[in-house]
């Protein structure tokens, strides 16, 4: 798939209004992206596990308008909300071209999330996807599309499934150009996003659901978010990724995340829990190092993230657990385990790592399926 392939080449302007509503969910990276092109292009490859709970509900209500130019008003756990419009406008504008029927309607949006604004989870993966797919059923309501009545069964199935191919991958091409791990947030439990030798359908375009083969003992894979530092982060993660022009380690970091992709897709298959703890440690402190070597050089990690990392090693030593931990662009920790430990993982976060959350605040969640479309 190109560019051009998302471009929405004819639809039916003569619909006056409607309404979508989608569920999409927020992921957290085992291989990290850090670091982009122009367009929101990814210098390396990444792949995540999607989240089960962790998501922005949104509900778009479209009005055909007589002035051209985009208008939208935008509203947040049902207050109106000025401060998210930039964001929203750069969006628009960078997938105008894909969707002509944007400067056509009034967009009300309104959106909310199931967990704490500014919690450290990514809620501009999980938000800017479900506006994506928002749009994109306002496209799909829109599309003139001819069905004819003499085709049989296997091609109606056939079509839907290219449909729905085309469906989510141009989702998540469009949340892409407005975050891009939103890209990764379409589908489950495990999507990669750049373009990997070893994996075949891999694209910088767009998220893909890794297809390999996953052992059982990451079905339903446990994520406890505990939340170290609640504040706004001292650096965007924007100006982190420009960060990466011009670093000295940068091509030695992409060169080891496609590696460590390759590697990955191997220890899924395998099961080995060892192995997979290796890597997603590293690539948590990778990410980390990246930024403390950055000029201007900076550190998101707070002395409680430290004293909850060497705690998660201590235990690991002590019972033989596989808990793990991983770290986004921030100081909040997320801790991975298999689902036959929750209940011995979960006591131990309550006795010895609680005291190192702000306000003792946590958040259980666990791999997931994907998106999904709230009908009315």
């Amino acid at each position: 798939m190109t560019e051009q392939d998302f471009i929405l080449k004819t639809y039916n302007s003569t619909i006056e209004s409607g309404s979508v509503k989608w569920a999409s969910p927020s992921n957290i990276a085992l291989v990290k992206y850090w670091g982009k092109k122009k367009h929101q292009i990814p210098e390396n490859p990444s792949i995540s596990f999607t989240l089960s709970d962790c998501k922005t509900i949104t509900e778009i209500t479209y009005t055909k308008k007589q002035e051209k130019g985009f208008s939208f008003d935008i509203y947040f756990e049902g207050e109106k909300n000025e401060a998210f419009k930039p964001k929203i406008q750069t969006f628009f504008e960078r997938i105008e071209i894909y969707m002509p029927f944007l400067k056509d309607y009034h967009f009300k949006i309104e959106t909310s999330n199931t967990f704490p604004h500014s919690s450290g989870i990514a809620s501009s993966a999980s938000g800017m996807s479900a506006i994506a797919l928002c749009l994109m059923s306002i496209e799909h309501e829109l599309k003139a599309d001819v069905i004819s009545t003499e085709r049989s069964m296997s091609d109606e199935k056939r079509k839907f499934s290219e449909a729905k191919s085309h469906f989510n991958q141009k989702a998540s091409f469009l949340a892409r150009l407005g975050s891009g791990s939103a890209c990764r947030s379409i589908e489950g439990e495990l999507v990669v996003w750049g373009k990997n030798e070893s994996i075949a359908e891999s694209s910088d375009l767009y998220g893909v659901k890794f297809e390999g083969d996953v052992h059982s003992n990451f079905s339903n894979y446990q994520d406890t978010i505990l939340l170290v530092d609640k504040g706004e982060k001292q650096v965007s993660s924007t100006v982190g990724h420009q960060l990466m022009y011009g670093h000295p380690f940068a091509k030695e970091r992409f060169d080891q995340a496609h590696v460590n992709l390759a590697k990955l897709k191997a220890i899924l298959a395998s099961g080995d829990l060892n192995e997979f703890i290796k890597i997603v440690e590293s690539e948590a402190l990778t990410l980390h190092a990246m930024m403390m070597t950055s000029m201007p050089y900076f550190i998101l990690m707070k002395p409680n993230t430290l004293e909850i990392i060497n705690k998660i090693w201590a235990f690991r030593e002590k019972t033989d657990s596989k808990v793990c931990f991983t770290l986004d662009a921030g100081a909040n920790v997320h801790v991975l385990y298999p689902e036959s430990e929750k209940e011995n993982v979960l006591e131990f976060i309550k006795d010895e790592l609680v005291s190192f959350c702000q306000n003792g605040h946590y958040i259980c969640d666990q791999i997931g399926q994907g998106a999904n479309q709230i009908q009315f």
